[in-house]
């Protein structure tokens, strides 16, 4: 089993080096840690000239880091497993709720939509908007927690790239959002007619929308100092758009305004696409929706990439 030499320094520029040389001449392939207290004779400085003499620092896992991206994204996956009441149960009961409300407070004169009973028009919507609102909200919290209980330097000083930071807990959230995603559908086929038109933009348009929000929850929780910040996003950006994109009704019924609005909105061809996979009819240009949401996805996630990168927050 390899070893782990880890060294304490404090002004230590006149020794740090002897002591290097001392243990890279046992010749017993170990691995040097220094941990430097800030020294005002600057031993970091010397230490940086010690890891390019000794070529030290160099990445050894290849362009990617698979072990160690599979484990931050195994350790996201088993948070949300272990309050599974609040992350899995919860989203949907309140699709459910929403579903009883609606078809309740509509009765029997909520006629079809789109050639199809209203129930089975909405249950698509409620399903894909729980989906996307969990991805947020797993991307959120897990860089909230992280910073303001001060572990996220384990990540930073762990040997993971930027890359395979934001794609382990993007996918994370993801893999979150298709688990309450299988859950619901089970559900829903026992209360509601569901057809299934399509499974690839099920699952296309699925995986889009829960990546690109996601990604704005990474994002959003680089961004944020405390929860409070987070809500901003979430009243202001997230709830707005998704009552803006059909999920509760063709934007057929929209004035010509709002109608421009939502055409504009990544949430509706979200919503649209994955909707078109149950029933086979949409509101808006499918293939149009998939190409906006695609690059949409690539935009959002380089734009976490590159603020975790710069430290954008995170680093002093």
């Amino acid at each position: 089993m390899k070893k782990l030499v880890i060294i304490p320094t404090y002004n230590e520029i006149n020794n740090i080096g002897i002591i290097i040389n001392k243990i890279i001449n046992l010749d017993l392939n170990l691995d040097i840690l220094v941990v430097d207290d800030n020294s005002p004779d600057k031993t970091y400085d010397k230490v940086h000239e010690l890891q390019k003499k000794y070529k030290a620092g160099v990445r050894r896992f290849g362009f990617i880091n698979w072990v160690g991206a599979f484990n931050l994204y195994i350790k996201e996956v088993h948070r949300f497993f272990v309050v599974w009441a609040q992350t899995l149960l919860s989203p949907l009961i309140s699709s459910l709720l929403f579903l009883s409300v609606l078809t309740l407070a509509l009765g029997d004169d909520r006629g079809e939509v789109l050639g199809y009973p209203f129930v089975a028009f909405l249950a698509p919507g409620l399903i894909v908007m729980s989906l996307i609102s969990q991805s947020f909200s797993h991307s959120v919290s897990s860089l909230m927690i992280s910073k303001m209980q001060g572990n996220i330097v384990d990540m930073l000083h762990a040997p993971l790239s930027a890359l395979e930071v934001t794609l382990a807990i993007i996918l994370a959230a993801v893999t979150r959002s298709i688990v309450i995603a299988i859950i619901s559908i089970l559900v829903f086929s026992v209360i509601v007619d569901l057809n299934f038109y399509n499974f690839f933009y099920i699952l296309t348009f699925g995986f889009l929308g829960c990546f690109i929000l996601g990604s704005l929850g990474f994002i959003t929780g680089l961004w944020a100092e405390k929860f409070d910040h987070t809500a901003t996003i979430t009243n202001f950006i997230v709830t707005p758009l998704t009552f803006l994109s059909g999920t509760f009704f063709t934007i057929d019924k929209l004035p010509a305004f709002f109608k421009s609005i939502s055409l504009m909105n990544p949430f509706f061809y979200i919503i649209d696409g994955f909707r078109y996979g149950f029933l086979g009819k949409s509101d808006g240009s499918i293939f149009f929706g998939l190409i906006y949401l695609s690059i949409l996805s690539f935009l959002m996630w380089y734009l976490a990439f590159y603020l975790f990168k710069k430290g954008y927050k995170i680093k002093s």
